[in-house]
């Protein structure tokens, strides 16, 4: 069925521009990669605390700089890829993608108070976690959002001809002197 003006019906349904979203993905694997770098300069250049590495490693630290860093880039392409799938699998997908983020967030700030290590490095590194997983969450999630389209597709009624399915019609008069 068409409209008054002959128009065919469109299905609209929410999706989702996957290059940008994608794109974005590997942005925010930069951000977080460099948070995890600068967390760890000023835990242990500033503070003086031995997160990840030894004191005598000095502030780089050793090979776990880079493997952390790594790891925040991980974290947040993989959040990336969930996003591309609650996005185009469930309804409301900010708001499921909002709370996967706060629990998995959650687990990392808490997971390193569990360690047999000295408090402030405990501290400094659940602190440095909550910073990464926030940034990744707030940033992948209005990401998406600029990412978000409708994708219309015109609904097939049936084989005929446009003309002879939607014979031309005048519009309704709309003043008493159109008539």
């Amino acid at each position: 069925m068409s409209d008054y003006y002959g128009n065919q019906p469109q299905d609209v349904r929410p999706g989702i521009d996957a290059g940008r979203l994608w794109a974005g993905g590997v942005a925010t694997a930069v951000i977080a990669a460099l948070l995890a770098v600068v967390g760890l300069l000023i835990a242990r250049g500033v503070f003086e605390v031995e997160v990840l590495a030894p004191k005598g490693e000095g502030v780089w630290g050793n090979a776990s700089t880079t493997t952390y860093a790594l790891v925040a880039a991980a974290v947040a392409l993989l959040a990336t890829g969930l996003m591309h799938l609650l996005s185009v699998a469930t309804p409301a997908p900010s708001q499921f993608f909002g709370w996967i983020m706060v629990l998995v967030t959650l687990i990392a700030v808490v997971l390193p108070l569990t360690l047999t290590v000295a408090p402030s490095a405990k501290i400094a590194t659940a602190a440095i976690n909550l910073v990464i997983g926030l940034v990744i969450a707030a940033v992948v999630n209005s990401m998406a959002a600029s990412a978000r389209t409708l994708h219309r597709r015109r609904r097939q009624q049936n084989a005929a001809p446009p003309a002879q399915r939607y014979p031309q019609q005048q519009p309704p008069p709309t003043r008493y002197y159109d008539q």
